[in-house]
């Protein structure tokens, strides 16, 4: 798999012991991003935190970083990235700050080092709009929002009780 070169700016040689972004296994799409923190930052329940990277990146035109969630810290205490995915263009130069959400019942606590996220570099296309008067039909056509069920079947979210009854 072919990687490009990036550069990076720590913000403050005060957090030069933290890791770049690191992707932790071979096959992994995302690098964990760590959390620059002096001290603890608890976030409370239904209160979020915008948390420092002590990161400015530069990426080539045409790519971006997303900010993706840690399916872990999910799962178990409830964070999520409200914003999820978050993109960082190409041109801007700011400190990468990352936005969690506590949804949990308990304090959650941020320590100096904890990987908080993962950032993915996507390349990506800019679309040129063109007016039309009409869509090609599809087999989809205007079906949104649960129109192709949830069940193998494929039966319809309206479908509710367990007598495959339409619901009124």
């Amino acid at each position: 798999m072919a990687s490009i070169p990036l550069k990076v700016y720590r913000v403050s040689e005060e957090y030069k012991d933290l890791p770049l972004p690191t992707y932790m296994t071979s096959g992994s799409a995302g690098m964990d991003v760590y959390a620059a923190v002096k001290a603890p930052l608890i976030i409370e329940p239904m209160s979020s935190a915008l948390v420092p990277t002590n990161l400015k990146i530069e990426l080539p035109q045409g790519f971006e970083a997303q900010i993706r969630p840690r399916s872990g810290i999910a799962l178990r205490s409830k964070i999520i990235l409200p914003n999820s995915p978050g993109t960082i263009d190409s041109d801007y130069r700011g400190e990468i700050k990352i936005i969690m959400l506590n949804l949990g019942k308990e304090n959650f606590i941020v320590n100096r080092g904890d990987r908080i996220a993962q950032m993915v570099i996507t390349e990506y296309k800019r679309a040129e709009w063109r007016e039309s008067i009409s869509l090609k039909k599809t087999e989809r056509d205007e079906g949104g929002f649960g129109s192709t069920g949830v069940s193998l079947s494929g039966e319809s979210e309206e479908r509710s009780d367990r007598t495959g009854q339409l619901r009124e």
